[in-house]
């Protein structure tokens, strides 16, 4: 079974894998990876005369797989409402970016996502639980993080168990680092801001060799972007050091997809760093990548040796 850049992904079934704006987690338990995203397999339309197209919410997708390339439907774990007008999953609304991370100490399974509105001004975070990774996850309520705006968001949970939530604010002009709860299903009182005035966006976090990463979109919506700032850090949360990473005019728009346990990934649609355990890393197709760490990481489509 392959995979190929720039073409339908397929699940088992043959089907197109509907997991968009999603991330895979690798449970220990069961010594699967689990990849959640947005089922977007309904009509496109455009809300209103000044809005972007968008899709009804159907609802969050789950996948699993053995090996990282075929990947079973699980079904929809976490449902949108056709009927509620009130529920933040009502059809109308948006749910995107999905992330789903495991709690050792309840042996839960937690969501966070984006939650908005149509017009984008609600801008909060929403949370669910399941007791099992396939599903189905119970809906518990939304929030504006520390009582902030928060739009593009991940998620990121370290080797001691704590996890945080990662989210762009201040109408996108810098990101805000905050320490969960230890049941993951709140925030503490804990934030640090991060990029400041650096106009950030989908935030991928990962753990390297006992360095932190983050990898940052500019603020360009669907335009081409040129530049993600890569942050290496000795510590959690990280401060504002780095380098960046430059690519050619191409549509270089940065959709995180983290991987956690041990598949540790940050990657864009077209671009990343891949680490597999007991494999090795290659990139993601994009050409011309200056200040790569390794030259052999340049250019060239998606490959993983395992």
């Amino acid at each position: 079974m392959h995979f190929y850049p720039g073409r339908l992904w397929l699940d088992t079934d043959g089907n197109p894998i509907q997991a968009h704006g999603g991330g895979i987690l690798y449970d220990k338990a069961t010594e699967t990876y689990y990849w959640y995203g947005e089922n977007k397999d309904g009509p496109t339309y455009q809300a209103h005369k000044n809005g972007a197209a968008r899709v009804d919410i159907i609802g969050v997708s789950c996948y699993s797989s053995k090996d990282l390339w075929a990947w079973t439907n699980e079904g929809i774990v976490l449902s949108g409402d056709e009927s509620n007008v009130t529920h933040d999953l009502y059809k109308s609304n948006v749910l995107e970016r999905p992330k789903v991370i495991y709690n050792d100490k309840t042996s839960k399974y937690v969501m966070w996502m984006h939650i908005d509105d149509t017009n984008y001004t609600k801008a909060s975070v929403g949370v669910a639980v399941s007791d099992s990774a396939t599903g189905p996850f119970t809906y518990l309520y939304s929030m504006r993080p520390h009582g902030f705006d928060s739009r593009d968001m991940t998620i990121f949970k370290d080797d001691d168990g704590k996890a945080y939530l990662i989210y762009s604010s201040e109408e996108n002009s810098e990101l805000h680092v905050g320490l969960l709860t230890d049941n993951y299903l709140d925030l503490t009182r804990e934030m640090k801001r991060v990029l400041v005035k650096k106009h950030r966006e989908a935030p991928a976090v990962f753990k390297y060799e006992g360095t932190y990463y983050m990898i940052t979109s500019g603020c360009s919506g669907w335009a081409p972007i040129r530049r993600w700032p890569m942050r290496p850090c000795r510590s959690w949360p990280v401060g504002d050091t780095g380098e960046s990473l430059r690519g050619r005019e191409q549509d270089l728009q940065a959709h995180d997809v983290l991987l956690s346990e041990y598949f540790r990934a940050a990657a864009s649609w077209l671009a990343g760093l891949i680490h597999i355990h007991g494999g090795s890393m290659e990139s993601f197709g994009v050409e011309g990548f200056e200040g790569m760490p390794d030259p052999s990481l340049s250019s060239g489509a998606a490959t993983m040796y395992y």
